[in-house]
C-alpha cells in the first residue's frame, strides 16, 4: 500500500485549515500558496472532503472552506479512506471485493487481515488535532 499525493495533500490541507479555524473560512488560494500545492489539484481534493462532510464551503467575498468538525473529531484514517478509496494491503481485503476462491486454503490470508487491522487501527488513532501538535522535523535529537 502506498498513500498517493491525494491523501497526503488532503492531510496537509486539513491541518493548515485547522490551524486557521479562528480565521473563519480560509480561501483555497492561500492554502495552495502556503503548502506549495496546485490550487487546481486542491480543488479536486476539496470536492471529495466536502462530499464526505469534512469541509464546508462558502462562496463570494470572505468565502473559502472550513472544517465541519473539530480537528480532534477528524480521524486521519477516515480522511485517507475517503481520498484513497481503501487502505487494504491486498486486493482480496478491499471493501466490496469478490470472495476469493482460494481464501479457505490461503496460508497468508490471516496475516493480511492482521496487517489490514494494524494499519486501520494505527491511522484511526490519529486526528487532525494530533497532526497540529506533531513535532517539527529537526526539533529533537538523540544522544
Amino acid at each position: 500500500m502506498m498513500i498517493s499525493t491525494r491523501g497526503r495533500y488532503a492531510l496537509r490541507l486539513l491541518t493548515d485549515m485547522a490551524e486557521r479555524q479562528s480565521d473563519g473560512y480560509v480561501p483555497l488560494k492561500e492554502i495552495a500558496q502556503r503548502q506549495e500545492i496546485s490550487e487546481k489539484y486542491l480543488e479536486s481534493i476539496v470536492k471529495t472532503l466536502v462530499k464526505g462532510g469534512v469541509l464546508t464551503g462558502l462562496r463570494g467575498k470572505g468565502g473559502g472552506y472550513r472544517l465541519s468538525k473539530a480537528p480532534d473529531q477528524v480521524a486521519v484514517g477516515a480522511i485517507l479512506r475517503m481520498t484513497e478509496g481503501s487502505l487494504a494491503p491486498v486486493a482480496c481485503l478491499e471493501p466490496g471485493a469478490a470472495a476469493c476462491a482460494r481464501a479457505a486454503g490461503c496460508r497468508t490470508y490471516a496475516m493480511w487481515q492482521g496487517l489490514d487491522k494494524v494499519i486501520g487501527t494505527y491511522l484511526d488513532g490519529f486526528t487532525i488535532a494530533d497532526l497540529m501538535q506533531a513535532e517539527q522535523p529537526g526539533d529533537f535529537y538523540v544522544i
